[in-house]
């Protein structure tokens, strides 16, 4: 495979409650061709709480490592997060406003064009490697694991800002899973609402709109949940606890990042991939992998 690079935004979660996906991001993207250079000296994008109150705060704090990244001798922009996503790429379009720009870089002190490519991890692995391709890299097949895919509300939302697979019923992680072996099983709320950030203000929500998700997951049968966003993977698997308390639900359903599932696919260690720091111990669920016969004798 021919190696491109790209500047890399893992994003402030990446540093923190996210760093198996960040970890996890940067194995895959490195077996894959795929070259992250970090932005140097990158600053939080404002996530949820900035553009919310102040749009040229939000702007303003996006820019900063847009101009920082148009420096570097790369093929565009990338991020493994939905929401640090929206915020490049909506802060990019806004700045095609000739007004809205002079204030933007008054503010941050330097010029930004604004005119990098911006893309999630996700697409940019898919564009740069067919699933066909990825496939005949595959040293442990994910045989035997039956998953949903879960996008999130925004991966893929708003269509004319992030201009990436169906809004409603995308199918990218699905293809990828299905070419790493999995059975992908149709799931009807790929793209509902987690709750987000609403665990920390309004917990009934997220309790109610994840659990609504778990239930689903469980009705169909899957082994697992397969997220790429670490907003949701956290509201589905650190508070999975909460939601069985609340619903009066007894789930225990690993929710696996994608660039884990493909790591491991793709011959990468569960240490390294860091499966341990998964709320719900995906251990019974791993064993599948190798042991596919493992869930008849269960039955």
């Amino acid at each position: 495979m021919s190696v491109t690079q790209y500047a890399y935004y893992p994003g402030c979660s990446g540093m923190g409650s996210s760093i198996e996906y960040d970890i996890s991001t940067r194995a895959l993207c490195k077996s894959l061709g795929v070259e992250l250079l970090d932005i140097p000296d990158w600053n939080c994008c404002g996530s949820t709480p900035a553009h919310a109150s102040d749009h040229l705060l939000s702007a303003s704090l996006v820019a900063r490592n847009l101009a920082i990244a148009e420096s570097m001798d790369v093929a565009g922009i990338i991020t493994p997060c939905p929401s640090c996503l929206k915020n490049l790429k909506t802060t990019s379009l806004r700045m095609q406003r000739k007004a809205f720009h002079d204030k933007v870089e008054s503010i941050v002190e330097r010029p930004v064009r604004a005119d990098l490519p911006i893309k999630s991890v996700l697409q940019t692995v898919l564009e740069h490697c067919e699933p066909e391709a990825i496939a005949s890299h595959v040293s442990r097949p994910l045989k035997g694991l039956k998953v949903v895919p879960y996008y999130g509300c925004i991966m893929n939302r708003p269509p004319d800002v992030m201009t990436f697979d169906d809004p409603e019923n995308p199918t990218s992680l699905d293809r990828l899973m299905t070419a790493l072996g999995a059975e992908v099983l149709p799931f009807p709320h790929k793209v509902d609402c987690c709750g987000a950030s609403l665990g920390l203000v309004r917990r009934d929500l997220v309790t109610t709109l994840s659990g609504r998700i778990l239930d689903t997951a469980a009705a169909l049968g899957a082994h697992a949940i397969v997220a790429a966003c670490p907003m949701c993977q956290m509201n589905l698997d650190m508070r999975q606890s909460q939601i069985n308390r609340a619903n009066h639900t007894r789930h225990h359903m690993p929710v696996f990042y994608y660039t884990q599932l493909a790591g491991l696919a793709l011959g990468q260690s569960e240490s390294c991939l860091c499966m341990d720091k998964l709320c719900v111990n995906p251990a019974d669920t791993l064993r599948l992998v190798d042991c596919p016969a493992a869930e008849e004798r269960t039955r």
